[in-house]
């Protein structure tokens, strides 16, 4: 039996392909949601959208602190993996729910698959690129989703047969969807303009000082002043942005968090986009949107080589924002085996690998 462990929205757009392949192989599969996500909205509705199995139990470990919430998440899966003993567990990306499960299995000796590995910002500043780069060394399958990240894993002394580059399973799902992203039922939902940019910040350089975020809400402002601002409020960070008074701009639209399908279909419409977001940097990237990632780094430069994504300062946001606003969408080059194929390749490296 293999066993995926999930905890957040990225993981379960990456999760859908690699679930749907490998359910043809005819070997067992469990799909534990550890719950770091438990907002409905940010976890629940994904399932839907998605198609994915209804997750086979969820521990419900809620937030918390990064140590309590990963010991929680530890001590729940050292009961499951014991109960159940998968031939494989399979994590996703770099959340905590990611870190948490390899290190329990590989303490279990139970094999770990590391979807997304070998992806780095060297910056360790950032919570996930310890998770990253310690999964890594866990992990006895790392499925590397752009060819920068075996260069990466190569230099950190991970063996070559452990390294197999399969593409990427987050536009698998992009790919399958692309006929439901609708933009125009998204604009009549929410009543959004024609022409507006999505923003979305959670990250905690962004989120978590008072200070920063009052910085950050100023610029939203001032790009407010250029175009609609809409803006679906991650859980992490609505208190201080919403004290900045993020909301007192009548031209920044504030939301639930979205589902993957609607929030999908907003971005395919948006003028631009302003995150932090690593996910989105893809998203956009296939989709062809302009892409102002506030951040000093990224663990995907593949985005900005072959992609629409630009890495900006809280200075430089807001000039980016209206010249992406003058020069309209282009067109990046599809990163290498951005195809749709992932899941297939990975069901494939992980069938050979298990009946080895």
């Amino acid at each position: 039996m293999i066993s995926h462990v999930l905890g957040a929205r990225p993981n379960f757009v990456k999760a859908a392909p690699v679930i749907a392949a490998l359910s043809g192989t005819g070997r067992g599969q469990r799909v534990i949601h550890t719950g770091q996500h438990y907002d409905e909205r940010m976890s629940e509705v994904f399932f839907r959208d998605l198609g994915l199995p209804e997750p086979d139990v969820n521990l419900e470990v809620g937030s918390g602190s990064h140590a309590a919430q990963t010991a929680a998440i530890m001590v729940a899966l050292e009961k499951e993996f014991i109960e159940r003993s998968p031939e494989l567990v399979m994590v996703y990306g770099d959340v905590n729910s990611t870190i948490a499960a390899a290190l329990v299995a590989a303490k279990l000796r139970i094999p770990v698959a590391h979807v997304e590995a070998g992806l780095r910002s060297f910056d360790m500043t950032m919570p996930e690129e310890v998770n990253r780069r310690l999964v890594d060394q866990l992990s006895d399958l790392c499925l590397v989703t752009s060819p920068e990240a075996v260069g990466h894993l190569a230099a950190e002394g991970v063996a070559v047969e452990r390294i197999h580059f399969v593409g990427n399973p987050m536009i698998d799902t992009l790919l399958a969807h692309l006929d439901r992203f609708d933009t125009g039922a998204v604009r009549r939902a929410y009543d959004l303009p024609e022409r507006y940019v999505v923003a979305t910040l959670h990250r905690p350089a962004n989120v978590d000082d008072p200070e920063v975020a009052a910085g950050l809400v100023k610029r939203l402002h001032e790009i407010a002043e250029l175009v609609d601002v809409v803006m679906p409020v991650h859980p992490r960070g609505r208190r201080v942005l919403t004290e900045a008074g993020l909301d007192a701009h009548p031209r920044v639209r504030l939301l639930e968090p979205l589902g993957y399908v609607e929030f999908v279909a907003a971005v395919r419409g948006a003028a631009a986009v302003v995150t932090d977001s690593g996910g989105v940097q893809e998203e956009t990237t296939i989709l062809g949107v302009p892409c102002l990632t506030l951040r000093p780094n990224t663990e995907r430069p593949i985005t900005i080589t072959h992609g629409t994504n630009r890495l900006v300062t809280a200075d430089d946001v807001v000039p980016a924002v209206a010249e992406a606003l003058a020069a309209g969408r282009g067109e990046g080059d599809r990163p290498p085996l951005w195809d749709g194929h992932a899941g297939p390749r990975i069901a494939r490296v992980v069938e050979g690998w298990l009946d080895g």
